[in-house]
């Protein structure tokens, strides 16, 4: 493979390129490096490659006409696949590490300052590539990243060739722990398991010390990892267990979160405000979604009393009548509601259950919230939170107001955004916390 850097301080490299396995490969000959400076490409006297940026603000921009140049000096076939190291980029992935092992020919651009005049794209085809959430000094140190990642798994540039495949999201999982000699260190022992010499035991703990790894530190990704039904029924055990993996000290998310279905009170066709009736589909439907994610709790707000005879003669039924018998599933489920007349009989009735006041979310199709789905997991992680769904045209504007936020509409971009509320419920419950948390 062979690799140009475009880089106003090939310098950095020295050292990098002649280290370890990437300087045995350069030696072997299996990669080899050329190194660009734009500034050699520039016409006057200071060799100027940066210029302030149009609009005003901080910082510099880089010149396109030293770039530029130097990118045609190459040529297209010289070039290869050309890609600029960018934090606005697409993300570095180990399989797109593994398209660049492919290519015989790949040039890397390393942005300084506040980067690169956008119109460089309309002269050179290039790829943006960001190597993570966080602004650098400048892209060499990128590049060596996208280096190391792509030129390892090179055939030959590893000893041993199965080494690339069997480390951290090669297989959608991150990498089981590893160990060495001594066998014990200050009292601390290698899991036994490693000493057996059972080599099909061995590989199947590796495995699910895999699986486990990613759960704690990476649960994102089990969503779409390639899981065997033994992976899925190992992870349920260990969910339905003590959930060491979890989030630390606080068992399940789901626990801190808790769910209310407001009927008063909230906008009606007329857009007016006023009360809504309870239906039979929503109070089964949200309680069986409140239950399979795990939800602390969920509680019917309605003031009028027919509405709370029906609730408690439908919950009766469910819970302690013949319903409770025909349908166990469904009276798990269905023991999960309460009951409140307003709101604020809901806060307080979670504030007595967990010893905590919980946040207050509200939802809205219309209102564009600034609150996400991961920032509801940021707060369940400390606190309890209570999340509100409006009936009808949804929850009325002293509701929304009196909320420590909103969430932003499920369907924010579309003009079209009217989800049945039991649907609406289920999607934020998915979004919130997922089948990994």
């Amino acid at each position: 493979m062979h690799i140009t850097l475009v880089t106003l301080f090939p310098e950095w490299f020295d050292s990098p390129l002649e280290t370890a396995l990437l300087g045995r490969a350069r030696a072997s000959g299996l990669v080899d490096f050329q190194l660009l400076n734009p500034r050699d490409r520039a016409t006057d006297r200071h060799q100027t490659v940066d210029d302030r940026p149009y609009g005003g603000g901080p910082g510099m921009v880089m010149l396109l006409d030293p770039l530029v140049k130097t990118l045609r000096e190459l040529g297209p076939e010289h070039a290869g696949r050309v890609l600029m190291l960018s934090a606005s980029g697409k993300p570095l992935t180990q399989k797109l590490a593994r398209e660049l092992a492919c290519e015989e020919r790949i040039t890397l651009i390393c942005g300084r300052y506040e980067g690169i005049d956008a119109r460089l794209s309309g002269f050179v085809p290039v790829e943006q590539v960001s190597v993570g959430e966080a602004v650098l000094n400048g892209g060499e140190a990128a590049a060596m990243l996208l280096i190391e990642a792509a030129t390892r798994l090179i055939p030959g540039f590893m000893g041993k060739e199965a080494s690339g495949d069997d480390e951290s999201f090669s297989d959608g999982l991150l990498e089981y722990p590893h160990y060495t000699r001594p066998e014990c260190f200050e009292d601390v022992s290698v899991p036994e398991i490693l000493s057996s010499g059972d080599h099909g035991r061995i590989k199947n703990w590796r495995r699910q010390q895999s699986l486990l790894t990613t759960l704690r530190t990476r649960p994102e990704m089990l969503q779409e990892a390639p899981l065997t039904p033994e992976d899925m029924e190992f992870l349920r055990e260990v969910d339905s267990g003590a959930h060491e993996a979890l989030a630390a000290g606080a068992g399940r998310l789901g626990q801190n979160l808790h769910c209310a279905l407001v009927h008063f009170p909230v906008f009606l066709g007329d857009r007016k405000t006023g009360a809504t009736s309870l239906t039979n589909l929503d109070v089964h439907d949200i309680a069986r979604c409140s239950r399979t994610y795990g939800v602390g709790s969920f509680t019917v707000v309605t003031p009028l009393k027919d509405q709370q005879a029906i609730l408690e003669t439908l919950v009766r039924h469910w819970t302690t009548g013949p319903g409770s018998v025909s349908n166990p599933d469904r009276a798990e489920a269905l023991r999960l509601v309460s009951l409140t007349a307003s709101v604020q009989e809901a806060v307080a009735s979670v504030e007595a259950r967990t010893g905590q006041r919980p946040v207050l979310l509200g939802t809205s199709a219309r209102d564009n919230g600034s609150m996400t789905p991961g920032l509801v997991r940021d707060l369940l992680m400390e606190r309890p939170v209570l999340l509100l769904f409006g009936t009808g045209h949804g929850l009325a504007p002293e509701i929304l107001d009196a909320c420590d936020g909103v969430l932003r509409p499920l369907r924010w971009m579309d003009t079209y955004n009217h989800l049945p509320v039991r649907g609406a419920v289920a999607i934020t419950l998915d979004r919130v916390l997922g089948d990994c948390f």
